[in-house]
């Protein structure tokens, strides 16, 4: 229990719980979009993702300057089950519209991203 306990304590956060959604409904995306999203500054958001990567939650791919995340592929149940309700529950979160909404609006894209 002590790795889904550590899970749940990552997701804890509001801003780290925002990030899992948006990349789980949107995939792989670059920082600079993600902190445009969340209307943070980017040094926030790159800690905030530090954080889920050493946690083995999220992956990065460097792009140039440019830093990449995407949620990991689910260990186990429980990652899928949560990467499921991400898209299907908490998507539609009054929260994460805007999110997505501002995503969508980002005028940050850099050359390699998906989205």
């Amino acid at each position: 229990m002590k790795k889904e306990a550590e899970l749940f304590k990552i997701l804890a956060d509001p801003t780290r719980l925002r990030l899992a959604v948006l990349l789980a409904v949107r995939g792989e995306t670059c920082v600079c979009e993600l902190a445009r999203a969340l209307d943070a500054p980017e040094f926030r958001i790159s800690r905030h993702l530090g954080v889920m990567r050493a946690a083995g939650m999220v992956k990065a791919r460097r792009a140039g300057t440019w830093m990449h995340y995407q949620l990991r592929k689910p260990k186990g149940r429980l990652e899928a089950c949560l990467q499921d309700c991400f898209k299907e529950c908490l998507a539609d979160h009054r929260t994460i519209k805007a999110d997505l909404q501002r995503l969508a609006k980002s005028g940050c894209r850099p050359e390699g991203s998906k989205g």
